[in-house]
């Protein structure tokens, strides 16, 4: 039985507020345990907000690493690529912006280029915030012949390269993508999600579990800690 606390919001401005102060909470925590933390962010438009509103905090950013949950094999200087945006976000303040593209031809090959240079890191995560995606796709975990070594590859194998069957019309390359298993170590799993047709499709694959024909139903199906999803309307 997946265990999610749900938050609801009126919009996507009073979501980022109370997200980036969630967030703030959760580095400030790994800082004081650790001296340093360690999380990952997912790509697209509605993090940008949340983005903002977290990189405003004042905190040691200097000890803060930021990777992406998932990247698409393009150019970092490509409006495509989710590291671009986390960059132009955190940066400014100070944080450690961690690449894990390449310029790879072979997704494979890209993937396990990705997976040795997040060894350089030390997991797990503090944080895995994710989104979901309107047909259940979550971080780039998505239906399509990679589907399951995405699900299922070993504990300390951090990522791997994926090509979305079919591709998405808005971004259609080939990908990297945390693992089920790097998600799921994490010390917090959150998802952000908005719309309504995305948070019915949220509880379907909660509800399904482990039968979930959804990517986000069958990580979320393995999970073994207690889940905050915010929803803005």
């Amino acid at each position: 039985m997946i265990e999610a606390e749900w938050w609801d919001y009126d919009d996507l401005e009073e979501m980022a507020a109370a997200v980036a102060g969630d967030i703030g909470f959760i580095i400030d925590s790994a800082l004081d345990a650790r001296g340093e933390a360690l999380i990952a962010v997912p790509g697209g438009k509605t993090p940008l907000p949340i983005y903002a509103a977290l990189a405003a905090g004042k905190r040691d950013w200097k000890k803060v690493t930021i990777i992406p949950t998932d990247e698409r094999l393009v150019p970092m200087t490509d409006e495509l690529s989710n590291i671009r945006a986390i960059a132009k976000a955190f940066l400014p303040a100070g944080a450690r912006v961690f690449p894990i593209g390449s310029d790879i031809a072979d997704y494979k090959l890209a993937g396990n280029s990705a997976n040795a240079k997040l060894a350089e890191l030390k997991f797990p995560l503090d944080l895995a915030w994710l989104g979901v995606g309107g047909d259940g796709h979550v971080a780039s975990i998505f239906p399509g012949p990679d589907l399951e070594d995405a699900l299922n590859a070993p504990n300390g194998r951090h990522a791997v390269g994926v090509m979305p069957d079919p591709l998405p019309a808005e971004a259609p390359v080939p990908r990297i993508t945390l693992t089920r298993s790097a998600i799921l170590s994490a010390r917090t799993v959150l998802i952000t999600i908005t719309g309504e047709d995305k948070k019915a499709l949220l509880e379907q694959a909660i509800a399904e579990g482990h039968s979930s024909k959804l990517p986000i139903g069958r990580v979320l199906a393995e999970t073994e800690q207690p889940i905050d999803i915010h929803w803005a309307a």
